[in-house]
């Protein structure tokens, strides 16, 4: 090889590599608190995969499998700490929260005081972290946040929100602090009320998780008994659906968003609805319907949710309907029950 050809190669390699310090650089780091829960893990994976591996830090008070450790950077974060966190945002040099903890409806509902910690108090840590240090912060809110006096079916983006659940209470708190810190001192907060989430994880104490425990059961067991009635219709959307939509939120410009805080949803349906797509692909399995507490829950949601808003400001439009959920529940919840056995 020429001397002039391998000057050529080194300085090809060199640009290479300077291209690929460029967008790294130029990538967010970005914090999941809460990342064992439904949500975090599969976030961490989504965003790893456009902003880099190193670049995405998942975060809970839980131990983490070996899967999950192997996967990119995991550290111990607990958000009623406000020191540890601070310590966390300078090391990893942070630039976007996405705050995931939280005690959901069902589990909400059996220990109020917990609830409160985590969910109010932990918030409080967060959107003062977030606007000590300029971070954009992303949180989560839910059909939850209404309440019987909310307009059910359609739900639009600004209406009446009287939760009867501390969960839904704990976000509507979270909506109007985060707007609050919009206003008055610029902070850059971001926030979606997702519908139901369905995901092959195993449920995690929701109330529109029958909606993942229905396919747990009847490809473990062959049956499964529903605590909703076979007419209680939900907004909800699969996993992909709910990933993209925060992704494409959170890298929105601010000059195109109207609100801080927005609908979105893919679907809505009943029990009876989803057991009937799911009979078209296993047509031997038993369904019977037991309400319990859960129920009086459900009946103060929204039955369909109005995300036009988000549709006009950001382009979001989902992409999984019913029967490709079903299709996809089937196929990745038989996977991981194969993987772990249980």
């Amino acid at each position: 090889m020429t001397l002039l050809r391998k000057l050529n190669c080194a300085l090809a390699l060199n640009t290479r590599r300077y291209s690929s310090a460029i967008k790294n650089k130029n990538s967010p780091k970005i914090l999941i608190t809460g990342g064992l829960g439904q949500l975090g893990v599969e976030c961490a994976k989504y965003l790893r995969g456009k902003y880099g591996r190193e670049n995405v830090i998942l975060s809970d008070i839980i131990k983490p499998t070996t899967e999950v450790f192997n996967d990119g950077p995991y550290i111990f974060a607990d958000i009623l700490d406000f020191k540890g966190l601070q310590k966390i945002v300078v090391d990893h040099r942070v630039d976007w929260l996405i705050h995931f903890s939280a005690l959901l409806s069902a589990i909400g509902e059996q220990n109020v005081p917990l609830a409160v910690r985590v969910n109010i108090e932990g918030m409080h840590n967060v959107i003062e972290l977030a606007k000590q240090y300029r971070l954009r912060i992303f949180v989560p809110s839910t059909i939850g946040a209404f309440g019987p006096d909310s307009p059910r079916n359609p739900t639009p983006n600004i209406t009446v929100q009287r939760p009867r659940t501390i969960y839904g209470v704990s976000k509507v708190h979270a909506e109007l602090l985060g707007e609050y810190y919009y206003y008055k001192f610029g902070l850059d907060f971001r926030c979606l009320r997702f519908p139901g989430v369905i995901s092959s994880d195993p449920p995690g104490g929701g109330t529109t998780d029958y909606a993942i425990a229905i396919f747990h059961d009847v490809l473990r067991k062959g049956r499964y008994e529903c605590y909703l009635r076979p007419d209680t219709r939900l907004p909800m959307m699969h996993v992909k659906d709910a990933l993209r939509a925060l992704s494409n939120f959170l890298e929105a410009p601010n000059n195109m968003l109207h609100r801080r805080v927005y609908n979105v949803t893919s679907m809505s349906f009943t029990p009876e609805e989803l057991a009937d797509h799911m009979f078209k692909y296993i047509p031997d399995f038993s369904i019977s319907y037991k309400p319990d507490s859960r129920q009086d829950i459900a009946d103060s949601w929204p039955q369909v949710f109005d995300d036009s808003e988000a549709r006009r400001d950001w382009n979001w439009k989902p992409e999984v309907d019913l029967d490709n959920l079903v299709k996809l529940m089937l196929k990745e919840v038989k996977e991981k029950i194969n993987d772990y056995d249980y």
